[in-house]
């Protein structure tokens, strides 16, 4: 009839109100402390390089994945540490290079001085000043793709996030 004209029919009502009935006891019931880990590819990761206005800045040391955004005049576009960002620099970070060629998870042939600094600066930098997002595909999964069943999250007990700038 006429009233039924100007209504959605009931399969579309149903899509409408499933969605957001099916997604509200989930998030009402889920312990706060257990955030998901998201797991950043390579190319996804390369998306938060600073150069996209209002995207937020993202960094992987040691595999973990740091949003750097709040220190955006270090790590923006055109700022100084910008080639670290939007892959993982753990190589860089550890030589303190900027050198395209250590912009790279790889670990390989480092000095224990250079692995020591890389700690620290994960530590007392990173860990310190900027909230996990997530995690590289390499620190979460095996070379074949399978879950890596020795994969830890990182925690972050003293993590708050202070006006540092």
């Amino acid at each position: 009839g006429a009233a039924a004209r100007g209504a959605l029919p009931l399969p579309c009502l149903l899509l409408l109100l499933l969605p957001a009935a099916g997604a509200e006891p989930e998030l009402r019931f889920r312990p706060p402390a257990e955030a998901p880990v998201r797991l950043f590819t390579e190319p996804e990761l390369a998306r938060y390089d600073g150069h996209q206005e209002g995207q937020p800045i993202y960094l992987a040391v040691k595999g973990v994945v740091f949003d750097v955004t709040s220190g955006k005049e270090f790590y923006g576009k055109g700022a100084p540490y910008n080639a670290l960002v939007g892959k993982d620099s753990t190589r860089g970070v550890a030589k303190m290079s900027l050198d395209p060629a250590d912009l790279t998870h790889d670990t390989t042939g480092l000095t224990e001085e250079e692995l020591k600094s890389l700690d620290d600066i994960f530590n007392n930098v990173y860990k310190a000043k900027y909230p996990i997002v997530g995690y590289t595909s390499r620190r979460i999964l095996n070379e074949d793709g399978s879950p890596n069943l020795d994969f830890k999250p990182e925690d972050q007990p003293h993590f708050s996030i202070k006006d540092e700038f």
